[in-house]
């Protein structure tokens, strides 16, 4: 395969970061956003978005950026809308434009969270936020377009950067003697690392031929496997963390959803269905636990 020209949308972002890292050998490698000074684009902004990609003419279009601040959504939500509805819809036009494949992530927020089962690609959607609005805004934006694409809808991203759950308790854990941690929404933890490295195999299988993306274009949950409560989730990062360093914390109380309002409701149950992203590129996500296991030790390795 011809090594191809890959736009990353996105630069300091937890996913964006790692696909910096998992993309690297693959081809020709740009990364753009609104910090960079030499490709500029700024999803608030969607009318910058179809000059770059026709500069550009990449091959793969990987968009990494969004608004993911969800409470604060619900006071945003044109600038939401925009980021995550406009800007997804202005890119899908303009790979379609230069018969670029399109790789967009979504989120479990496009569902209620009423289901009794994993959720699977062809549930109905039902957002009962703004941000989930807005990023099934995205999704259907893109489908319309008719542009080759994968849209690869994931849950609970955290990693060792940027802002997320795991480095809020690790933080918490050092000032806090008690955490209370919502225990009655489930959902399934996923590494940025994981989802880089997954959409990075993904291309490699499908590589640059327009044929392959159209026989494999459409949408796939990603996610690890397995399903947690927040409470089980952070109960696990405290205890790793209270094997190897000392921490405030002495207890992590369980309380329900109804305890800790937010602005932005959020799904009880939104655990993903991944079997089909396996059935057709033999993708196979690793549990939550052996990869939070996996991310705590870096983090231990490298405070040290």
């Amino acid at each position: 395969m011809n090594k191809p020209r890959i736009l990353i949308i996105g630069q300091n972002g937890q996913v964006a970061w790692e696909l910096q890292r998992s993309l690297a050998t693959l081809g020709e490698l740009h990364i753009a956003s609104r910090d960079s000074n030499t490709l500029f684009v700024d999803l608030a902004q969607p009318d910058s978005i179809h000059p770059l990609i026709q500069q550009l003419r990449p091959h793969w279009i990987i968009n990494a950026a969004a608004y993911t601040a969800v409470d604060k959504a619900e006071s945003e939500a044109k600038l939401a809308m925009t980021i995550n509805g406009d800007a997804p819809t202005a890119l899908a036009a303009a790979a379609k434009d230069v018969d670029a494949l399109l790789v967009h992530y979504s989120t479990n927020h496009v569902f209620d969270g009423t289901a009794d089962h994993p959720y699977r690609e062809t549930d109905a959607t039902n957002p009962q936020s703004v941000y989930g609005r807005s990023k099934l805004a995205g999704e259907e934006g893109i489908r319309r377009s008719g542009c080759a694409h994968l849209i690869l809808r994931t849950s609970w991203v955290y990693g060792a950067r940027g802002h997320n759950f795991l480095r809020t308790m690790c933080r918490m854990a050092r000032e806090y003697e008690t955490l209370r941690i919502v225990a009655d929404q489930f959902g399934a933890p996923t590494w940025s690392r994981n989802i880089a490295e997954a959409t990075s195999q993904i291309l490699v299988q499908l590589g640059t031929r327009q044929q392959d993306w159209a026989a494999a274009t459409g949408t796939y949950h990603l996610s690890s496997t397995g399903q947690t409560s927040w409470y089980e989730f952070a109960s696990c990062i405290i205890a790793h963390q209270r094997r190897h360093e000392h921490i405030k914390t002495l207890a992590v109380q369980p309380i329900t959803t109804e305890e800790y309002p937010l602005p932005a409701p959020r799904p009880l149950f939104s655990v993903l269905d991944t079997r089909r992203i396996g059935e057709q590129f033999g993708l196979f996500m690793p549990h939550w636990r052996d990869a939070l296991e996996q991310v705590l030790t870096e983090l231990e390795t490298s405070s040290q």
